[in-house]
């Protein structure tokens, strides 16, 4: 929900002035929209012993992370890299989960250094090379087994993770064995469950029958002498892209779901939202570059890109696209493009909207995440800039990168070495 006051206002100040000082495109995101959508959550969960960390993917910005630090929420990472932001932002290592399917046994040896909180392993061999690693360090590392509960969460294909032909997590009969032979690893306390059933999920049956997998299989284990400390539910929570279709979860329904699938379950509940608490936070403006009447159609060019939001090319998303000029003349359907030479490099098809001419200023909406942490310098076109907005204020929170600093890593092949 974010927190427009009229059009062209977000969060208190007027996206229309900040161009003159911030070329287009941009990404700004709102503070008090992001504060909202986490004290909805935290009051959703009361009384709960639950504890939330935020997937650094969705949204990776230090001034995000610093945000998130100071409302006690910790951090869901899948590198090394993420980890190193959120410590940088203040959120304490003790409350970061490491994710993913390939972590390296470097990431693992910098995690255990720096002191995360726990481990979600994935494989028979993630594990056994967390033994080795936390062995070399001699240090004992929590961890959880992620369960693939082969439930389909309803989501776009790309974008589910909990059905069996996924990649990631492992079948309960695969984890029960890990569990019988945890003696094998005591540089390893095997004393958590994960699942994560995918992302963008508007409905809260998925949801309720992962969960009711997990938590008679946490019974089972703490039953043959394995006690689960903590269950981490992942995240997944929908958000509104299109309005009149997509309908999200009600937060409160989600938490009394959780209250009643864990009611006999005393250790920590985890959960990892990401999207939910930032993308309808955020959104991309951008500038009309020109008109093309082409000859079935007109395109809407603009001067963001594919490289700027992959979301449309890479899941068909929809985003709303809101013209912030009061200009009449009638509704007109273009394709709203960008200026990369993709024929994916498109926002929009047939988008009907009040008529626009070059120079426009276009919002796009619940950009906040998935947005500037997917961005690249694709067609050398410099990553945007991010500001944070935050009742009537506005900070730059990433300059625009200029060429110097998309070519610094590059150097001319000047001296040849043999292997």
């Amino acid at each position: 929900m974010v927190i427009m006051e009229g059009k062209g206002r977000l969060d208190g100040v007027d996206l229309r002035e900040l161009v003159s000082t911030v070329p287009t495109p941009f990404y700004a995101y709102s503070a008090s929209a992001i504060r909202h959508r986490v004290g909805a959550l935290q009051t959703a969960l009361g009384g709960m012993n639950a504890r939330i960390c935020y997937a650094v993917k969705a949204n990776g910005n230090l001034a995000v992370l610093r945000l998130m630090a100071g409302l006690g929420i910790g951090a869901d990472i899948v590198s090394a890299g993420e980890m190193h932001r959120a410590l940088h932002a203040g959120i304490p290592a003790g409350n970061i989960v490491f994710s993913g399917v390939g972590k390296t046994a470097d990431e693992m040896a910098q995690a255990l250094a720096a002191g995360v909180w726990r481990f979600n392993i994935e494989s028979r061999d993630e594990l056994h090379t967390l033994q080795t690693v936390a062995a070399e360090q001699d240090v004992v590392a929590l961890a959880a087994v992620r369960i693939n509960p082969d439930v389909d969460a309803g989501t776009h294909a790309k974008i589910s993770t909990g059905k069996a032909e996924n990649k990631f997590g492992v079948t309960m009969d695969e984890a029960r064995d890990w569990f019988s032979q945890s003696d094998a690893f005591p540089n390893v306390r095997l004393d958590g469950l994960h699942v994560h059933i995918g992302s963008q999920i508007l409905t809260l049956q998925p949801f309720r029958l992962a969960m009711q997998q997990v938590a008679a299989f946490a019974a089972q284990l703490a039953a043959s002498g394995h006690p689960i400390n903590s269950i981490d539910v992942g995240g997944g929570l929908g958000v509104r892209y299109r309005h009149g279709h997509d309908v999200p979860v009600c937060v409160n329904e989600y938490a009394a779901m959780l209250r009643a699938t864990f009611a006999d379950f005393d250790g920590t509940i985890v959960l990892e939202p990401g999207r939910y608490l930032v993308a309808e936070a955020g959104v991309l403006i951008t500038r009309v570059v020109r008109i093309k009447a082409g000859a079935s159609r007109e395109f809407l060019v603009v001067d963001a890109a594919m490289n700027d939001l992959q979301r449309p090319a890479l899941y068909d998303a929809w985003h709303e696209i809101i013209p912030l000029h009061d200009r009449g003349g009638g509704d007109v359907r273009y394709d709203v493009v960008g200026p990369v030479c993709e024929t994916g490099d498109t926002f929009a098809v047939q988008r009907s909207m009040p008529r626009c001419q070059a120079g426009d200023l276009l919002l796009i909406a619940n950009a906040g995440a998935y947005g500037a942490s997917m961005s690249s310098n694709y067609n050398s076109r410099p990553l945007t800039a991010e500001l944070m907005l935050d009742r009537g204020r506005h900070a730059v929170v990433r300059r625009r990168q200029s060429f110097e600093e998309m070519v610094a890593g590059e150097s001319l092949a000047a001296e040849w070495l043999t292997a």
